[in-house]
């Protein structure tokens, strides 16, 4: 069976919606009554963390739509928490999670993701659980921030088998020298790795996208077992991306893509930025007991001879797994200051 949390249905019981009667447009409706959209965001304090949705017994999130402005982006914290676990499985800037890191909005037409005009965030990542289900939103800011948000989810089946989904966040600002930016590290447990989403900040002129993609997979440790030929081509590209007589060069496909280029403005904005998504979701990449992914901030045509250079970039990864266990090895919570774009 289908059920749905908003704020006109904050528990998604059946028959429970539309019945409020105190809500952020009780005074827009004052003159419709109850049933009147009197109830469709929710305002969330400075420093409150709120919960968008709990869910008893199993269950599978199908969908989840959510919007806010776009000052919040990276300001707003995304967590899920399956089957009571007190540690997040997703802890994700809300922004990074719907492939638009940067705060500046960019059309996603994807399979999983699709980010719409102007901030109509959707994920379809199926999120199964078998006893609980807790999704919440940090707000970082110093201002009360309005959110509108659905989640979708089917009750009724049995997910003993499925695997938890979930993501985490990583960020090099900049990035070390000579050492790759470390996209998911020391996850024990058997799965699949489905999504990358990177934000890339280029701080150096030239190409910057030479670096490999690496997957460390079981008993790896040296070497991987996956090594990718540059971050372009990870991604689905080629040749830098750009296209002869346009540069850079857009593009969303269901799987791949770089829908956001950021262009330097001659005042203000004064580097390249990026946005990039892969989903492994027809490739999936099977792991049975350890999972290590890094990429490499490497660039080219800057030294004499076109030699490769190590780059010091801004890095903000978003790794997308499924997990045989609710919880796993993840990063700090990131601080105010480390989730700024500046």
């Amino acid at each position: 069976m289908t059920r749905s949390i908003s704020p006109e249905n904050f528990d998604g019981v059946p028959g429970g919606g539309a019945r409020a009667s105190e809500g952020t447009c009780a005074e827009h409706a004052s003159e419709l009554g109850v049933g009147w959209k009197v109830s469709p965001s929710v305002k969330i304090a400075a420093g409150e963390e709120f919960d968008l949705a709990a869910i008893d017994g199993a269950g599978l999130i199908t969908h989840m739509w959510i919007t806010a402005h776009p000052d919040n982006w990276r300001r707003l914290v995304l967590r899920a928490y399956w089957d009571g676990a007190d540690q997040p499985a997703i802890e994700v800037p809300y922004g990074d999670f719907f492939c638009n890191g940067w705060g500046r909005f960019a059309q996603v037409s994807s399979q999983m993701i699709a980010a719409n005009p102007h901030g109509g965030f959707n994920s379809y990542w199926p999120m199964p659980f078998r006893s609980q289900a807790r999704v919440t939103l940090e707000n970082t800011t110093e201002a009360d921030v309005y959110v509108y948000y659905q989640i979708t989810y089917e009750v009724g089946a049995d997910h003993e088998n499925d695997g938890y989904f979930h993501a985490q966040w990583r960020r090099s600002n900049p990035t070390e020298y000579k050492r790759p930016h470390s996209i998911v590290d020391g996850v024990d447990g058997a799965g699949q790795y489905v999504g990358t989403y990177l934000a890339w900040g280029s701080n150096s002129t030239g190409w910057w996208g030479e670096g490999e993609v690496k997957f460390y997979l079981d008993d790896d440790t040296a070497h991987p077992t996956i090594a990718g030929t540059g971050t372009e081509d990870y991604f689905g590209g080629a040749f830098n991306f750009d296209v002869p007589g346009h540069g850079y060069t857009e593009f969303s496909t269901p799987y791949l893509g770089m829908p956001q280029v950021i262009r330097p403005d001659g005042l203000y904005s004064s580097q390249q930025r990026f946005g990039l998504y892969r989903w492994h979701v027809p490739d999936p990449i099977l792991f049975s007991t350890h999972l290590r992914v890094d990429v490499q901030a490497l660039g080219l045509g800057q030294r004499s001879g076109m030699r490769f250079h190590p780059l010091r970039d801004d890095v903000a990864s978003t790794a997308l797994f499924y997990l045989d266990r609710p919880t796993a090895r993840r990063p700090s919570t990131p601080t105010r200051e480390e989730l700024d774009v500046i």
